[in-house]
């Protein structure tokens, strides 16, 4: 280490693993935006909570930012380190600690995979619900600090319903232990709820317990063909109606173009404009005759016009992944990424509203729709052009995205549903937050983190 603050933090730490090799520096210091040329001072890997602090105590003494590191798949820029901040990677933090089979919660440490989580309550014979594609490669303590929702939020809500407690190491470098596990705790502030959702702003999640449920009933998985834009909302309200909905997804034919580009087969032998992928209960003949029921009515009153019912798991993950290939299948064409979301009943007029908007903002771009119907919330993805430089590319998206803030304001949305301000959404805070909030919210940071270097320049 030739620079004498690391190697002051090797002799401090002697288990901690640093690094400042130009490969990991490259790796590390970017998430999936790519928009930020990642220049970190050095990457770190504690082992142990005592390591954490010893860290956070080294970069107060020296005024240097953290960016805390976990699977770096977040899509707003909140785990890029573009100046000369160390990364704090938790990947050798990556075990499960406990199991409580009458409280039916486990404790693992940030850095175990998403998939890890909900393949260690499987073998006790329960479910972790929240899930997304990047499952395999997500950690649990980015979806803590994004609050991540996914694809089953529907049924089981966000993250932050399944968080019982957290330990935390703070701006300070001190050690919270914040709710225990408890399912009443009604002791003043909920500083547990405070940690997630806050991108790392106010310090490093360095062990979480997490609440686990029973197995759903068996399930089948259907694909529906839908001709028209108005009547994506009439099939969402009859499925909820008549079915036990687990998922609720839909997509656009541009999504599937690059799906199946990608690999998957397609589905039907014509095209349509939409699409949507439903799970729901099928634990019975009864369950399975109002499946029937809900497709011939909805094809009876021209809402969809073909369908499939998946009639094995093979078939049900083959239907799945027009639906979860598509952030994968878009990552080659460096797409910009809008994540909004709005009132269940206000995603009709919204969408009316955003479609002119963008081909009237995007004539020659490829605009790519898909999102979860059933919580309002709408990935829309702008694809850059080979012949367009990157610069310009961005500058004109970030045009049409202050268009699309102010259709959001009218709608009462949100800029962000589900993957944070980070660096991307910054500009435009103060379109979801008030400025009495966004003030409350610096006070906050500045308890947590006096010194200002948990993740700096990020959401505030």
């Amino acid at each position: 280490m030739t620079d004498p603050r690391l190697s002051e933090l090797a002799r401090q730490l002697p288990a901690l693993k640093l690094s400042t090799d130009p490969g990991d520096l490259e790796h590390h210091g970017r998430d999936w935006t790519r928009r930020w040329a990642p220049a970190p001072l050095a990457i770190a890997w504690p082992s142990s909570i005592e390591d954490v602090q010893g860290v956070v105590r080294w970069a107060n003494a020296h005024g240097v930012g953290i960016v805390p590191s976990g699977g770096r798949t977040g899509l707003s820029g909140g785990a890029v380190a573009a100046h000369g901040e160390l990364v704090v990677s938790l990947d050798r933090m990556n075990r499960v600690l406990a199991f409580d089979p009458i409280d039916r919660i486990l404790t693992v440490q940030p850095g175990i995979a998403l998939e890890a989580v909900q393949n260690a309550a499987q073998e006790q014979g329960l479910l972790y619900p929240v899930s997304f594609a990047a499952r395999g490669s997500c950690q649990i303590g980015g979806n803590i600090a994004t609050n991540a929702g996914g694809i089953r939020v529907i049924r089981y809500g966000n993250t932050r319903q399944w968080v019982a407690g957290l330990k935390v190491v703070t701006g300070t470098g001190e050690l919270l232990d914040l709710n225990r596990g408890l399912i009443k705790n009604a002791s003043g502030y909920d500083l547990r709820h405070l940690v997630i959702g806050s991108e790392g702003t106010l310090g490093i999640v360095v062990e979480a317990t997490l609440t686990l449920t029973s197995p759903p009933p068996a399930s089948q998985v259907m694909l529906l063909a839908v001709p028209a834009m108005d009547a994506l909302m009439k099939v969402f309200a009859e499925a909820r109606h008549r079915l036990r909905l687990e998922a609720f997804e839909f997509f656009t034919d541009r999504a599937l173009h690059h799906v199946l580009a990608h690999g998957a087969q397609r589905p039907f032998d014509d095209t349509h404009p939409f699409y949507v992928v439903t799970e729901f209960d099928a634990a019975d003949e009864q369950a399975e005759a109002d499946a029937l029921a809900f497709f011939g009515l909805c094809m009876d009153e021209g809402w969809v016009a073909d369908g499939a019912i998946a009639a094995n798991e093979a078939q049900a993950a083959a239907l799945w992944r027009l639906r979860e290939g598509i952030t994968e299948s878009l990552a080659p064409h460096k797409p910009y990424k809008n994540d909004v979301s709005v009132r269940i009943s206000a995603v009709p007029a919204f969408m009316a509203e955003m479609e002119a908007l963008l081909a009237e903002g995007y004539p020659h771009f490829d605009v790519v729709w898909f999102g979860h119907i059933g919580d309002g919330n709408l990935h829309i993805n702008v694809l850059k052009p080979t012949d367009l430089d990157n610069a310009t590319f961005v500058a004109q998206c970030e045009h049409v995205t202050a268009l699309l803030v102010d259709t959001l304001a009218r709608h009462g949305g949100s800029i962000s549903a589900e993957h944070g301000i980070g660096l991307v959404k910054k500009p435009w805070l103060g379109s979801v937050r008030s400025d009495a909030e966004i003030a409350l919210m610096r006070g906050i940071k500045a308890v947590w983190d006096p010194r200002g270097i948990m993740n700096p320049g990020k959401l505030l």
